[in-house]
């Protein structure tokens, strides 16, 4: 039977032109769904096991689990990104104060300390030598546009406050279809590359998972450390670099570009104490973070943290705001992909148990 291109052609164009008009219409609610997913995705086990110790009763346990992602990742989202705006030009101002801020002498208990105090004192009249004076007018401008970029992504506070109250509500119903939803998405994944295809599905959920525990979890727990630090050390606009450590942790560059200049402050002001207190507390943080993420990364996928740096600062260039999950979930669902599939030669793929 000949092939007939024409009907061929035109059912391709149609069924083409039905897809951009159903991503045309839901374009607005794009953002809201892969935050609402990705938040999903991760936290469904824990939702289930809500679930078991509130009697089974599904509504109880999506209640739990909605104020659980207003408290662990919402409010922290809008916190940051409500103070990073209100206090934009004083970010600037931070950084333009440092053409004239000059690094103070080490404490004497420092420097006399056996075997380490002479090397220390070395290293750091070094970096006095080379002068933040001459650093500061360099980064001063890339600051200034720096903030006015986040600023103009971010957009209206008012319309963040929307796409989060539409993530709620979004994650509030997957919560309870997750199982309809996820026997859709198997279906699928069966329907284009049968078993294989069902063990990518499963696998790109677990990726996922990974992505949003081991970033925003750890962002999460790193902040409150070193923001309670921060605040009892009485550092200046400690709630504004709260703020841009949380987005700085996001972006998997880590809370060290706040935390350091902020230890050397107060021993340049002479509050020996306290700043021994904010180096014990960076020290912990910063340990926290290779102890914390590595643990959270593998409850999802094994994943180079490469990876998710440069899918969290790609996603966040491509796509805004949303891109800090989408940009690494889908680099690490195609990294995870790949990665199956050259090894499916010597290792077939199984669909495994469902998790």
């Amino acid at each position: 039977m000949p092939l007939d291109l024409t009907r061929i052609t035109l059912g391709v164009l149609f069924i083409g032109a039905t897809l951009i008009a159903c991503f045309w219409i839901i374009g607005p609610f794009i953002p809201a769904i892969v935050w609402a997913s990705t938040l999903v995705i991760a936290s469904f086990p824990l939702m289930e096991r809500v679930q078991a110790a509130l009697w089974n009763i599904r509504a109880l346990a999506v209640a739990v689990m909605t104020a659980v992602l207003l408290l662990v990742f919402v409010i922290p989202f809008w916190l940051a990104i409500g103070t990073i705006v209100e206090h934009a030009g004083q970010i600037v101002g931070f950084v333009r104060g440092l053409e004239t801020f000059t690094l103070p002498t080490l404490p004497a208990w420092i420097t006399d300390l056996p075997m380490v105090g002479d090397k220390i004192n070395e290293t750091y009249e070094g970096l006095r030598d080379l002068g933040l004076g001459d650093i500061g007018p360099k980064l001063v401008p890339y600051a200034g546009r720096v903030t006015s970029w986040f600023v103009t992504e971010v957009g209206s506070l008012g319309l963040v406050f929307v796409q989060f109250l539409l993530t709620m509500v979004l994650a509030g119903i997957m919560y309870t279809h997750g199982e309809e939803t996820a026997e859709l998405a198997i279906r699928f994944g069966r329907r284009l590359a049968g078993e294989k295809g069902v063990a990518a599905v499963r696998l790109a959920g677990q990726a996922i998972r990974g992505v949003a525990l081991a970033v925003v979890v750890t962002a999460v727990a790193q902040c409150v450390i070193a923001g309670a630090a921060l605040g009892l050390a009485g550092v200046p606009l400690a709630s504004v670099l709260t703020a841009v450590m949380f987005m700085l942790c996001v972006a998997q560059i880590g809370p060290t570009p706040v935390l350091l200049p902020a230890t050397i402050w107060l021993y340049a002001t002479g509050k020996t104490g306290w700043g021994t207190f904010l180096l014990i507390a960076t020290i912990v943080v910063i340990s926290l973070d290779n102890l914390l993420r590595p643990v959270l990364i593998k409850k999802g996928a094994d994943l180079p943290i490469l990876l998710i740096l440069a899918g969290v600062i790609g996603g966040l260039l491509a796509f805004g705001l949303v891109g800090i999950f989408l940009g690494p979930a889908v680099l690490a669902v195609s990294y995870t992909l790949l990665q199956t599939w050259v090894g499916s030669a010597e290792h077939p793929l199984t669909s495994g148990p469902p998790e």
